[in-house]
């Protein structure tokens, strides 16, 4: 699997912000809150990108169905995430860089 890097990736800031509190998040909850669809895949890369998040699942009391169940034990390092770091200026097609 290629993992986006969390620091370029608004989908995957918007998964790592909804779990940042350390709550646990149906994948529906993550779905609606963080404008996502593939959440399984989303955790993965975060998983590559550093995050330790515990997965587990339940039977929906109302209907007896599976509920995966995400918590954040502890996030992807800052350096990971982009923090404390300049982005560095677009590149313009065709401009000389040196």
């Amino acid at each position: 699997m290629h993992a986006a890097r969390l620091s370029r990736s608004p989908r995957l800031k918007r998964v790592h912000a909804c779990l940042a509190d350390g709550a646990e998040r149906s994948t529906l909850e993550i779905i609606t809150g963080a404008r996502v669809c593939a959440v399984n895949a989303c955790i993965a890369e975060l998983r590559a990108n550093g995050a330790q998040i515990a997965c587990r699942q339940i039977r929906d009391p109302a209907t007896g169905g599976r509920l995966w169940l995400y918590r954040m034990v502890r996030p992807a390092p800052p350096s990971v995430q982009g923090e404390g770091r300049t982005p560095a200026p677009p590149s313009v097609p065709g401009e000389d860089m040196s």
